[in-house]
Parts: structure tokens; C-alpha cells; sequence
């Protein structure tokens, strides 16, 4: 059995007649009569009464014609969900990201995907761990930092760009350093990430040193540096993100701002780039678009 039978069936019940029947569904009479005397070979039942003049349901075709009258419009119902959900953006998108990335950048994603998209709802994950997307349900996740190897699929939404920075109070005091050496002399705020930092490495055209840290003060998150560095504690490396919010009054001024440090990759994470849903796709593009605009 089949859903092309029972198609067949409620067909000839609607019309009362396989021919009108055939002719609604573009095939041959014969072919509809071996159809139906299948369905009743296979459930042990008569399912029509014919007669050379008409045909009627006996009290099991009625019973079998509800349901599957039942089942096809189900199964019609659960075909057009499938359309709208490749279409526009609707659902709960469920996302992970890292605390701290998610508070410098994917919170604003999120506020302005829910503004674009009024079909979606977001559930979002904040957390250092390392999420497995797939066995615990999660649409993507957004992680900074080189990917290790996996099956998931990936896109890079942009690079994060990093600068040494220091209040405009500790500049006054302490002067501005005029080359990576003369860092060994100013007091050193670190942010280590997920790793302790022992040396920076700046760049300038063909030019490269390697500064070994000697910190005055190191810490886990970029916000807790970007604190101490207000604060006038001394000249620190940040990404440009967070040192210059866009559309803020900037607290902090860039040191030597010629020399660059390597940039680092951002990425959307997902189990499958061929069965991409709209509203997956659509906050994927909506963060890659954003990393553009602020570059």
C-alpha cells in the first residue's frame, strides 16, 4: 500500500466512478480498478459495492476512506510546511557562540536578525565549552579561533583585526611608545583568550618582532582588559571590536598603529551546507554582512 493507492481510492469515491476518476487523474480506468482490488487483496476487505450503473462504499470502505482521506491531507499538510520552510525564514533558530564573542558581536546579530525576520525566534546558547551541535540539537554555532577538524560544514563570516591600545590618561603619563622595543618598557595588560600568551608578534610590511610578555596584568576576556586599560594600567592588545565599538565615543587610542598582529577567523558552524534552511542561512549571511560593514 501505498500513498499513490489511497490517492487513487479517495479519488474514486469523490468522483463515484472510475472513469471520472481516471480522467480527474490522467490514467486508464483498468489501471484504477487493478489499484482498488489491490488495497482490498491487501486488507482483507470489500472495500466498494459495483455495479454496472454505480458503486458504493460498503461500511468498511467508509471507515478506510475516512482515515485515508485523513492521511492524505496530513501528508499534504506536512508537503506544504516543507515549502514555507524553504522559503521565508520562520521557526526557532537554536545558536552557540563563545560568552564573550556573544557579548561583543552576536547579541547585536541576533537583536537585528529578529528585527529583519518576524516569522523566527532565537534560542542562544552563551558558553566556553565546545558544543556538539548536532547531538544536542543546535542549528550552528559561531566560533572564533582556527576549526579543528570535523564533518560539520563551516563558513567564515570575516576576521577579527587586533591593535595595541592604551587610555589617552596613560599616554599623557607614560608617553607613546615609537616602536615594538620600547614596549618592554610600559607596563603590559594581556588578553590571553583561552591560552596563556607569552609573546606578541607585530608585523610592518617585511619588518617582524616578536615582543616576550612580561605582564603587569593578564586576564581571560577582552572586556576585562579593555576595564584595566580605561583605567590607565598600561598599553594592552585587543581586537578592533572591542577597543572601538561601532558607533561609540572610542575610551581608548591606538599604539603604533602601523604595526599589525595576525588577524583571527570567525565561523558559522553547521551540521550540513546542503540542506541549509532559510533561517540558518539567513542569519549566516545577516553576521557575514555585518563583519563587511565594520571592516
Amino acid at each position: 500500500m501505498d500513498l499513490a493507492a489511497l490517492q487513487s481510492f479517495v479519488k474514486v469515491v469523490q468522483t463515484g466512478s472510475f472513469t471520472r476518476a481516471a480522467d480527474a487523474l490522467h490514467t486508464q480506468k483498468a489501471r484504477l480498478s487493478r489499484v482498488v482490488s489491490q488495497l482490498e487483496r491487501e486488507l482483507s476487505v470489500r472495500l466498494l459495492e459495483r455495479s454496472t450503473r454505480s458503486l458504493s462504499l460498503t461500511e468498511a470502505g467508509r471507515e478506510f476512506f475516512e482515515r485515508a482521506q485523513g492521511i492524505l491531507t496530513s501528508v499534504d499538510d506536512a508537503r506544504q510546511a516543507m515549502q514555507r520552510i524553504r522559503g521565508e525564514p520562520q521557526g526557532t533558530l537554536r545558536l552557540t557562540c563563545g560568552v564573550e564573542f556573544g557579548l561583543v558581536a552576536v547579541s547585536a546579530w541576533i537583536a537585528e536578525y529578529l528585527l529583519v525576520y518576524p516569522q523566527v525566534q532565537v534560542e542562544a546558547d552563551y558558553t566556553n565549552r565546545v558544543v556538539d551541535i548536532v547531538h544536542e540539537g543546535y542549528d550552528l554555532a559561531v566560533r572564533v579561533g582556527p576549526l579543528s577538524d570535523s564533518s560539520l560544514a563551516a563558513r567564515r563570516l570575516g576576521m577579527l583585526d587586533y591593535g595595541l591600545y592604551a587610555s589617552p590618561n596613560y599616554l599623557r603619563r607614560h608617553g607613546r611608545p615609537a616602536s615594538p622595543k620600547e614596549l618592554a618598557t610600559h607596563p603590559l595588560v594581556v588578553y590571553a583568550g583561552a591560552a596563556p600568551q607569552r609573546q606578541w608578534h607585530l608585523t610592518r610590511g617585511d619588518d617582524t618582532e616578536r615582543l616576550k610578555l612580561q605582564p603587569r596584568l593578564s586576564v581571560n576576556t577582552s572586556l576585562a582588559a579593555k576595564e584595566a586599560l580605561q583605567r590607565g594600567l598600561g598599553i594592552g592588545l585587543l581586537p578592533r571590536r572591542v577597543a572601538e565599538p561601532a558607533g561609540q565615543p572610542a575610551p581608548l587610542r591606538r599604539v603604533l598603529p602601523d604595526w599589525a598582529v595576525p588577524e583571527v577567523p570567525v565561523h558559522a558552524v553547521f551540521a550540513s551546507a546542503r540542506y541549509l534552511t532559510p533561517k540558518v542561512r539567513a542569519f549566516i549571511d545577516l553576521a557575514a554582512e555585518n563583519f563587511r560593514s565594520v571592516a
